[in-house]
């Protein structure tokens, strides 16, 4: 109110707070009629002996407020104009948009929740089919005596719209055809705001391009209205250096060189190194573009030595097969060879060769920082063990992850999950990269990584043929003044087992505090663990969000 912006005026006279007062009880009725409170009882109190002498203030000003019952909605008329009376899927969208109204018979009106509920009815009609609709009318009629609301609506969806050409500027280095597959708006399909919302996601995800624009090209005809696509493309090649520290194994230093297009084959080609003092790798990658159901082609080399708690592992792994990647669901299937060398394994090189399946799902409600949803993964492969001893081996495993909110101030509870096994008769002639090992910064928190396996005495930790895992972690939100900050705050348990027989599955337990920070090239994860087993504390750091 005015009158509260003057207060720290010591040469107001009179004839001015006089005015300041009347103008308040004006201001203060229409901020309470914001809030549905039509019938205020004001009563104002002008204290002039309340000034200290001297002080040049007139004294001071109390206002007391029976604010009367709140005004509530008796009804809500609608009006619906445009095609879409007549579009079958125009009908079905009317009921929706009417059964989801936001503010409904019963509930109390404020300007607030008015204007909400008018801006999620028009976004729900510009989603589907009629993105030139608009909101025709809207009124309130109040009803003071009877502290009543009456709404009514009228909305107009224009004509129903369907997809015509593709208007792509920007792509030169690798081709219209590649935009046009990995886009999917084919001409005539009927408009919906969440295909081209997809499509853009799918031309950013891709690696391609640096930015990408869609947007319906407002002068169109509805029945084929063009669709621009704008593209930044991303450079040919790319280096990325990195030097970083992992909590189990000290300093890291990785390279990372990407060809979008190789001369001659056209795919893209990821190769990367990385080396720390008990894992050095070095991978080759390579993508063919997408065909018109975005799969792909694609073959891999890794080749790696890890140092683990049972000795020295040096492994290979070569890959062929087809994936297919979108925002929600990934599909793949290949055929691969292991071959890995243990120390103190008197077998010397095991080998194998396995046909696989991939799947995963994706329904988070937002990406890298997830604030609820649900993701599913599922690889299942079958094979044989090569060398002297052949035996057909089958492997599969299944994990999900379960974001449940809680509330805006109580933040969220992560349930996380994995179950896994291997049908062989002998693990000995299978490759230890084919088998399980848990523990680390993405698993049970406290150990080291890949550090709960079989106990093979000795202190010798081997891989084993069943894994089971679990964790549970209530993450709150840091609020500052008032509002949430970039910090949160994580409690959490995590409970892990390895072994050859499910009889002999013994949990290994953990649990610890933690923070998190959405920082801008990804979430940061710093938790202080305990394992429960060897009774000491262990500190984990990680950056990103996968699934």
């Amino acid at each position: 109110m005015s009158l509260r912006r003057y207060q720290a005026l010591i040469d107001l006279d009179t004839t001015e707070l006089t005015r300041l007062l009347t103008d308040a009880d004006e201001q203060a009725r229409e901020l309470l009629a914001t809030l549905g409170f039509f019938n205020p009882e004001l009563r104002w109190h002008h204290d002039q002996t309340a000034a200290p002498n001297g002080s040049g203030h007139l004294g001071q000003v109390t206002l007391e407020v029976q604010s009367g019952p709140a005004t509530r909605v008796t009804q809500v008329q609608w009006q619906w104009l445009g095609e879409m009376t007549d579009h079958p899927s125009g009908v079905a969208l009317q009921a929706i948009i009417e059964k989801q109204w936001g503010l409904p018979p019963g509930e109390t009106f404020t300007q607030m929740a008015w204007d909400r509920a008018k801006t999620k009815a028009l976004r729900q009609l510009l989603a589907e089919h009629f993105p030139w609709g608009r909101l025709a009318q809207s009124q309130a009629r109040i009803d003071t005596l009877n502290n009543q609301a009456s709404l009514t609506l009228a909305m107009d969806s224009g004509p129903a719209v369907r997809l015509g050409e593709l208007r792509i500027s920007g792509a030169t280095k690798y081709g219209a055809q590649q935009v046009e597959r990995l886009a999917r708006l084919a001409p005539g399909q009927a408009y919906r705001q969440n295909d081209l919302l997809e499509a853009q996601q799918r031309l950013v995800l891709s690696g391609f391009y640096d930015s990408v624009f869609i947007n319906l090209e407002p002068e169109g005809q509805p029945a084929q209205a063009p669709v621009n696509i704008e593209l930044k493309e991303s450079l040919r090649q790319r280096w990325q250096l990195g030097v970083g520290v992992r909590s189990y194994s000290g300093p890291r230093l990785t390279a990372e060189h990407t060809h979008h297009s190789l001369p001659g084959l056209h795919w893209r080609a990821v190769s990367r190194v990385a080396v720390d003092k008990d894992l050095q790798s070095l991978g080759v990658e390579l993508l063919a573009p997408p065909d018109n159901s975005l799969w792909r082609w694609n073959t891999s080399a890794q080749l790696q030595r890890r140092q683990q708690v049972d000795g020295e592992i040096s492994s290979q792994r070569w890959r062929a097969g087809r994936i297919q990647m979108g925002p929600r669901i990934d599909r793949s299937y290949f055929a691969q060879y292991d071959v890995a060398t243990q120390q103190n394994n008197s077998l010397g090189a095991v080998e194998s060769f396995s046909g696989n399946l991939a799947w995963t799902w994706r329904d988070f409600d937002s990406l890298p920082f997830p604030t609820r949803g649900l993701g599913l993964g599922i690889e299942w492969g079958a094979g044989v063990s090569l060398g002297p001893v052949q035996q057909p081996f089958v492997r599969w495993l299944a994990k999900g992850l379960n974001i449940l909110p809680l509330g805006e101030r109580s933040g969220r509870i992560a349930l996380r999950a994995s179950l896994g096994s291997v049908v062989i008769q002998d693990t000995q002639n299978l490759p230890t990269t084919q088998l399980f090992l848990t523990g680390g910064d993405n698993t049970v928190r406290g150990y080291a990584f890949n550090s709960i396996g079989v106990d093979l005495g000795n202190g010798q930790i081997g891989a084993g043929r069943y894994l089971s895992t679990g964790s549970v972690e209530w993450q709150r939100p840091l609020r500052w003044k008032g509002a949430a900050s970039d910090w949160e705050t994580a409690v959490f348990a995590d409970v892990g087992a390895v072994a050859n027989a499910l009889p002999l599955l013994k949990p290994q337990w953990s649990y610890g505090v933690g923070a998190r920070w959405r920082s801008p090239i990804g979430p940061v994860r710093m938790d202080l663990a305990h394992a429960q087993a060897l009774n000491k504390w262990r500190l984990h750091l990680s950056v990103g969000f996968t699934f």
